[in-house]
């Protein structure tokens, strides 16, 4: 099942690029605007599914990981752990994205035409600082928040829910094991829900390559080469820190996660692939209690292809108009991205408002991002199949250092751990 289902979306994509490349090739330019909003309906259509269920399942996996944590010291300690890997792998993003534009120049002496000095790029800088995100991530409504898909919001809620339900015990087992259902029935419709995945990636392919064609790559190419190669070492990065804890183990890590992987490339959303990460790292070894507790937080915490594409794209920008950065504003940028690029989840074109609050910071022209808008969907799909790869290893590792992680798969014929309270 697992490689007929890789299979299907691999064929998906490609028949994506040889539909997409027909229409751009030989129908005329509206026509083909117009075939790639048709494929576009499936591709949303497909993304409102997979929102739907994300809320219910980050709620569920989070509280009843945290009630079966049982102790407060083991909540703190996982909690601990596990920020300190985030702000590492934030750290180690930030900086291989600077270094690789740096060394790489893509920038440099580019030929294509500038935006005017007054032209807009339709993304607000202001839609995001770092006030504005201390004061957004507690909710002032928990239902407006699974509303509204504010994954943030959602986790700080229930980190309250299962900090209370672990300190009260015995008392509210039933609410836990509810919890635990509620996991169940959600990843079951998760299962329907991916029997349309291939049809939604052929279409997303289609729509993009459709709307822009081939050739918008090789224009860009030199920028697109780079950004990859530097997610490349980032992998490599990331796969050693993981062999390092995991030892051998990393190469099965990488196979479970092969499915999630090809979703969240294909799809540009790592949303998408968030049900299907879960399921692998279960396959892996990482019981629920872990992986519910750890995986919602690095999809607010630890986006390290999102983190590693702010800087890239940022200082690529000032290259293009000819501005050059010193060190020590490299420096400053990546601090001040440590802090603002937390602020992702849950924001529309996340990458793209931290991008344009940074340009501003710098007095770098926010037109800029013209220079990107057109190939964002392609880097999308890297930096969303990179911010997998980073939860998955952030998850396992932590499992492994609280001795949790199975040979085998997880949660599979062990009875349910019952929550102990908390001291009063």
């Amino acid at each position: 099942m697992s490689r007929s289902f890789s299979l299907y979306i691999l064929i998906g994509m490609i028949l994506g690029i040889g539909t997409g490349w027909a229409i751009n090739a030989y129908l005329p330019t509206e026509t083909a605007a117009q075939w790639a909003d048709g494929f576009k309906v499936v591709t949303d259509i497909f993304l409102r599914l997979i929102k739907m269920i994300i809320a219910p399942l980050v709620f569920s996996t989070l509280v009843a990981g945290i009630a079966h944590m049982g102790s407060g010291s083991a909540i703190g300690r996982i909690g601990l752990r596990t920020m300190a890997w985030f702000l590492g792998a934030s750290l180690v993003s930030l900086t291989l994205g600077i270094v690789a534009v740096t060394i790489l120049q893509p920038g440099a002496g580019l030929n294509l035409p500038l935006p005017a000095a007054d032209a807009q790029s339709g993304i607000k800088a202001s839609a995001l600082s770092f006030k504005d995100f201390l004061t957004h991530v507690f909710p002032k409504s928990f239902f407006e928040a699974m509303a509204t898909n504010e994954i943030l919001q959602i986790v700080v809620f229930s980190l309250f829910v299962g900090v209370a339900l672990a300190s009260l015990g015995e008392k509210t087992k039933q609410l836990v094991v509810l919890a635990e259902q509620m996991v169940e029935v959600m990843l079951k419709i998760t299962g329907y829900v991916m029997l349309v995945a291939p049809i939604a990636v052929f279409a997303a392919i289609a729509a993009t390559v459709a709307k822009h064609g081939l050739e918008i790559l090789w224009t860009y190419g030199k920028f697109i080469a780079g950004f990859y190669a530097a997610l490349g070492v980032l992998w490599v990065v990331l796969l050693l820190a993981s062999a390092v804890v995991l030892g051998a183990r990393t190469f099965g890590l990488i196979g479970q996660l092969r499915e999630p992987i090809l979703l969240a490339f294909s799809t540009a959303s790592s949303e998408a692939a968030y049900p299907r990460t879960m399921e692998g790292l279960r396959r892996f070894g990482v019981p629920k209690r872990i992986s519910g507790f750890v995986l919602p937080l690095g999809y607010s915490f630890n986006l390290d292809g999102s983190m590693m594409y702010c800087t890239f794209a940022t200082i690529f920008i000032a290259q293009a108009y000819g501005i050059e950065l010193t060190w020590a504003q490299k420096i400053t940028m990546l601090l001040l991205l440590m802090l603002t690029s937390k602020g992702m989840a849950g924001v529309p074109r996340a990458s793209l408002v931290v991008i344009a609050a940074t340009l501003a910071f710098f007095k770098i022209p926010e037109a800029g991002l013209l220079l990107i808008l057109a190939i964002d969907q392609f880097l999308d799909m890297g930096r969303s199949a990179t911010n997998v790869v980073g939860n998955a290893v952030a998850t396992a590792v932590t499992a492994k250092w609280e001795k949790e992680l199975k040979d085998g798969p997880a949660d599979e014929d062990e009875p349910a751990k019952q929550p102990q309270p908390l001291p009063a």
